[in-house]
């Protein structure tokens, strides 16, 4: 099930496809509680209970690990939570582009206040845990776990293709590749794109490419240049993989049956 918006630069331009999506998700939103829980959902909205300063983050970037259960990677050289609107706010993000702060930003949020993006790079790949399972918060530690859905906020798609989520299963296959829409005006677009997986697969790995490239260029999509940052992620409540040996005794007990049924059928 895809839920897409591709928006204006108001926040009511994608919000019906927000509320749909949670809506299929889920209630409640269950917060920083521990799990596991058998229903709702979580969302990061990287706003920080109001701060509206910037915060660098490494990469594995543990912030909502243990406590909502995301782990968050890139293959660039960290993360960066930051408002847009002044350089003395958002001295990242000036440093890398001066374009990219201020009321001229290409780049809009759609919770206040700030923005979510990966540095050096334009990927950024999110696993999931139990919720408080990991209280060391530390990276290959607590219960693995998967989602039903997930679904993330964008900000300044110009291009269509090139911003993208991509879902895989527990085997490590691909779920699929979905497509971004691209917003509806040329700077500080809103879009959203959310996934729910409706014939029973599992999201084991979800790996958001946003626009063309790492911050750092002008935004000039004419010149096939997308600058992409995002905003609030959304995904359903994480449920525990299950343990090897209940997969070994599944499988079992489906190979015990269809042995037990094909003599009958050939005696037939």
């Amino acid at each position: 099930m895809v839920f897409s918006a591709g928006g204006d630069d108001t926040t009511a331009s994608i919000q019906p496809a927000v509320d749909a999506f949670r809506l299929a998700l889920g209630d409640p939103v269950n917060g920083n509680a521990p799990g596991p829980l058998s229903s709702g959902r979580r969302e990061i909205n990287w706003d920080g209970g109001g701060a509206t300063t910037s915060a660098p983050g490494a990469t594995p970037f543990t912030v909502f690990f243990n406590s909502r259960g995301a782990g968050i990677t890139t293959p660039g050289t960290g993360f960066l939570q930051t408002p847009l609107d002044s350089a003395a706010n958002a001295p990242e993000l000036a440093d890398l582009n001066p374009s990219y702060v201020g009321p001229d930003s290409p780049f809009r949020t759609f919770s206040p206040v700030r923005i979510f993006t990966p540095l050096g790079s334009n990927i950024t790949d999110v696993s999931f845990i139990i919720p408080g399972s990991a209280p060391t918060n530390t990276p290959g530690t607590g219960t693995p776990a998967t989602v039903s859905g997930f679904g993330a906020v964008f900000s300044d798609v110009d291009l269509s293709d090139t911003t993208t989520i991509q879902l895989f299963g527990l085997d490590g296959g691909s779920l699929g590749t979905f497509s971004v829409a691209p917003g509806s005006v040329p700077d500080r677009s809103l879009s959203f794109l959310g996934l729910v997986a409706d014939a029973g697969e599992r999201i084991a790995r979800v790996r958001i490419t946003t626009g063309t490239t790492a911050l750092g260029p002008n935004d000039n999509p004419t010149a096939g240049v997308d600058v992409v940052v995002m905003d609030d992620f959304l995904y359903a409540e994480p449920r525990a993989v299950p343990e090897p040996s209940s997969l070994i005794l599944a499988a079992v007990a489906g190979i015990g049956a269809v042995g037990y049924g094909w003599p009958r059928r050939k005696r037939a």
